[in-house]
């Protein structure tokens, strides 16, 4: 027999109920303090997972960097997407915050209109986005400071760049722990600082003065026998002729841990311009460099394309202007560049002239990277062919697609060796050497992995490609039609970064496709799509033959002397078109409702498992225990 009264059970069940609350409270607040810094990030491409280069870059840092974060909350309440993309911004930075120890120090920002927030938001340079009637702006960027004050800004974090967040967030941290801006060196024969008149442009380059805005630029002499300690990045442009010193110099500097972006052509129309098409000009030679560090230009080819080959005005003796497609002057698009890189996955369009391939040689330890590729509708052309009075129209009557991807622009990375194994070249001093000279001892391979961008074409750094110079108001005003520069500018920010931020590719879309959804549409696409392409063909002539029935009915009211008479016949056969109107729309809609009835089961089979799932397994749970107790209660008690 069961002595414990109802009142006492009822006691025991409220204790109970009472000690699992406090247990479920005190397992949770111990939870939060233990495993608070504990992530688990289970999605397809590791979004939410720090790479190894942001961590030693956040590892090294020597003082504070504060990061202002600022958004306009009463934009995340009119556009979601924002808010949305706003707590992703903001869970990457704590997690910058957490790394480094407190070093990266995260305040954030609400800049409604008229607030001195949003006046520090515009002193700072961020961009304001009208977001009312009125005018009002909304921002969401980032002002980031170090202890000097050197400021770096995102001056609107949008979200169509989510993929490159981390290396855009890495690369601002990056910068203010390094200080000073990095050198550009550059090297080359064309006049690219402006000068020669009365030459293709006299003035200096417009992708110069866009160099200048993020990095110190010096020139590089090619009599130097050496590149100077001052210099963090060599860029390269048409090495054409270049002294053995200046090359060994080159070579040394890039095994020792320097960067290069080197831009070689097989056909640089802006040199052929410059010099007349005079024998040899237009043409770099550099492979020998090249191929030290796993890459060779193909010689003597440049490449057409169809599918990107700009529309141009040409003329030709005695046949007047013509407008056709020159396939050795491309214009690029998304879908020619590696979307997944730093250096060109915000690229859109970039145009080239007469631009060379390059290729990889076998055997090489270094790992090339496609950045830019052409194809692959392709051919390899004669450069000789182009260099002097190309004929448009022939070149594109006579073009043979080869079926064949070429890359024009590779990131080249990993160990190398030199292109010197016998050491320096031996070479005379020359009125006008300059007095940098090689002290340093020779390097046979490179210190560590070497970083090197290659580009195939020099004249996309020329005005005339991807910029419109104009005037305004006294002042000189840049109008892009191309993102050439921007290419160029990516390229060194992501050599300046060095190994760290050159490891940082770009992440998966956090917005994930439903892809089974995806397929279950397709698949019933090509079920149903030819039923529903029948019956509207179907439904169109009915309408078709009914609208003339119908034509000739008003026809003959309006003539009031009944000059146009329906027959019998006639006007059955309007009844009877009404009739399989109505008819093919209901079948019509069938069919269409057919095309969503998969995935509508679908959504209902997860409406119902999101909402009773857990309900019903409370329901069975809560059911068995009342079972196992009412069992208990019934077993007589011995004795």
């Amino acid at each position: 027999m069961n002595n414990t009264s109802s009142p006492d059970r009822s006691k025991l069940a409220i204790a109970g109920i009472a000690l699992a609350v406090i247990a479920f409270l005190g397992l949770n607040i111990f939870a939060n303090a233990t495993f608070k810094g504990v992530r688990l990030d289970l999605t397809q491409e590791r979004l939410f997972t720090l790479s190894d280069g942001t961590r030693q870059v956040l590892a090294t840092l020597k003082e504070p960097v504060r990061v202002r974060l600022y958004f306009t909350k009463r934009l995340g309440e009119i556009n979601p997407s924002h808010q949305t993309y706003f707590n992703r911004v903001k869970e990457l930075l704590e997690q910058y915050v957490a790394i480094s120890g407190g070093l990266v120090q995260l305040e954030l920002f609400n800049p409604e209109p008229f607030t001195d927030d949003e006046d520090r938001a515009s002193a700072f340079g961020l961009q304001g986005i009208p977001f009312t009637q009125s005018g009002e702006r909304a921002y969401f960027g980032i002002a980031a400071t170090n202890s000097t004050d050197d400021l770096e800004t995102i001056a609107y974090l949008t979200p169509d760049r989510e993929q490159f967040l981390e290396y855009d967030l890495t690369r601002l941290v990056f910068n203010l722990a390094r200080g000073e801006r990095q050198t550009i060196g550059v090297l080359t024969r064309l006049p690219i600082a402006g000068g020669r008149p009365p030459a293709v442009q006299a003035r200096r380059w417009a992708v110069l003065d866009q160099i200048n805005e993020f990095f110190e630029v010096a020139t590089v002499s090619v009599n130097d026998k050496a590149i100077s300690d001052d210099i963090d990045i060599l860029m390269v442009v048409h090495p054409n002729k270049l002294p053995k010193p200046m090359q060994y110099a080159i070579d040394q500097f890039v095994l020792a841990g320097g960067k290069a972006m080197v831009f070689v052509d097989p056909n640089s129309d802006i040199d052929v311009a410059l010099n007349r098409g005079a024998p040899g000009s237009g043409v770099s030679d550099f492979n020998g460099q090249l191929a030290a560090w796993g890459v060779k230009m193909v010689e003597g080819q440049v490449i057409g394309d169809l599918d990107t080959a700009r529309r141009v005005n040409y003329s030709r003796r005695g046949a007047g202007t013509k407008v056709g497609d020159y396939v050795v002057w491309l214009s690029l698009g998304p879908g020619n560049f590696d979307t997944k890189h730093a250096i060109t996955g915000d690229v859109r369009q970039i145009n080239v002239a007469t631009t060379g391939a390059l290729e990889k040689v076998e055997g090489a330890a270094t790992t090339v990277t496609p950045l830019i590729s052409i194809g692959p509708r392709t051919m390899r052309i004669p450069a000789e062919s182009i260099r002097v009075n190309p004929d448009v129209g022939a070149l594109f009557r006579n073009f043979k697609p080869a079926d064949k991807t070429e890359l024009m622009a590779v990131h080249i990375s990993g160990p190398a060796k030199s292109a010197f194994p016998d050491g320096p070249p031996k070479a005379e001093k020359k009125e006008g050497d300059s007095a940098v000279t090689a002290k340093k001892p020779h390097l046979a391979g490179s210190n560590g992995p070497i970083s090197v961008i290659a580009v195939a074409d020099t004249d996309l750094l020329h005005d005339q490609f991807w910029v419109e110079v104009q005037q305004l108001m006294g002042q000189q005003l840049l109008v892009p039609f191309a993102n050439n520069a921007d290419f160029v500018i990516n390229g060194l920010e992501n050599l300046a970064g060095g190994s760290k931020l050159a490891g940082l590719r770009g992440r998966g879309d956090t917005r994930r496709p439903f892809e089974y959804v995806e397929r279950i549409r397709q698949q019933a696409e090509l079920k149903y799509r030819a039923k529903e392409q029948e019956l509207q063909e179907k439904l169109t002539e009915v309408r078709s033959n009914l609208n003339k029935l119908l034509d000739r009915e008003d026809a003959a009211a309006k003539t009031g002397g009944g000059q146009v008479i329906l027959s019998a016949k006639e006007k059955t056969a309007i009844d009877d078109f009404r009739r399989q109107m109505i008819t093919t729309r209901k079948s019509l809609r069938d069919v269409q409702h057919f095309l969503r009835r998969d995935i509508d089961a679908l959504d209902t089979r997860l409406k119902f498992l999101n909402i009773a799932t857990i309900p019903l397994l409370l329901t069975i749970v809560t059911l068995g225990v009342m079972a196992v107790r009412q069992r208990r209660r019934r077993r007589p008690v011995e004795g």
